[in-house]
C-alpha cells in the first residue's frame, strides 16, 4: 500500500495493529474498484511468490519522490504501467519464481493493451553488497529486467534503477 498512497496522511498517528487493519481495508477497497493488480504463483496450490504492478495513477507516491522528479521523464507515455513490488517465498528463491513472476506480469499488461513498463530495480552494485539481506530485493534486479530488455532511463538514488520497456498489446 505505501506506493498506492499519496505522501503525507494519517498511518504515522496509527498503531501497527491499526495500520495493518487499514492497509487490508483499503487494499480490498482497490482490488473492488480494479485499482490494483498484482500476480500470485503458486506451487501445487501453496502460494510462493508475488508481483504488484499498476499503471501510473495507481501509485501516486512514486510521482512525488524526489530522485524520480530528477529524472528526464517529460515524454509521459499515454500508458504508463509500473512493476513495484515481488515477493517470493525464502523456500523457492533463487529458482527463477521472480522471473516467472516477471513474465506473468508482463503478459498480464499485454493482455490489457500494453504500454510504457516501468520498474524501479536493486543496481548490479547495490545487488552485490546487499545480498545477504533478502528483502532488498522487493523491487526486483537489473539483471532481471536487463534480461527482458528493459532500458535504463537513469538513476534514482545510489541503489536503484528507473528501466523501461514497451509492451504491444
Amino acid at each position: 500500500m505505501y506506493y498506492q498512497r499519496p505522501r503525507g496522511g494519517t498511518m504515522k498517528a496509527l498503531t501497527p495493529t491499526e495500520r495493518r487493519a487499514k492497509n487490508k481495508r483499503d487494499k480490498k477497497s482497490l482490488v473492488d474498484q480494479d485499482r490494483s493488480h498484482g500476480v500470485l504463483l503458486y506451487d501445487r496450490g501453496n502460494p510462493i511468490g508475488w508481483c504488484a504492478y499498476g499503471l501510473k495513477q495507481e501509485f501516486p507516491r512514486i510521482d512525488n519522490g524526489r530522485n524520480y522528479k530528477r529524472l528526464d521523464t517529460l515524454d509521459e507515455p499515454e500508458k504508463l504501467w509500473r512493476i513495484t513490488c515481488f515477493f517470493v517465498d525464502r523456500d523457492y528463491r533463487k529458482k527463477g519464481v521472480a522471473k516467472v513472476a516477471l513474465d506473468a506480469t508482463l503478459d498480464s499488461i499485454r493482455a490489457k493493451g500494453g504500454g510504457v513498463v516501468e520498474a524501479y530495480p536493486v543496481t548490479h552494485k547495490s545487488a552485490r553488497a546487499w545480498s545477504k539481506w533478502s528483502n532488498w530485493f522487493w523491487f526486483g534486479t537489473e539483471s532481471m529486467f536487463e534480461r527482458e530488455n528493459f532500458k535504463v532511463i537513469g538513476p534514482m538514488g545510489p541503489h536503484h534503477l528507473l528501466m523501461r520497456k514497451t509492451v504491444n498489446p
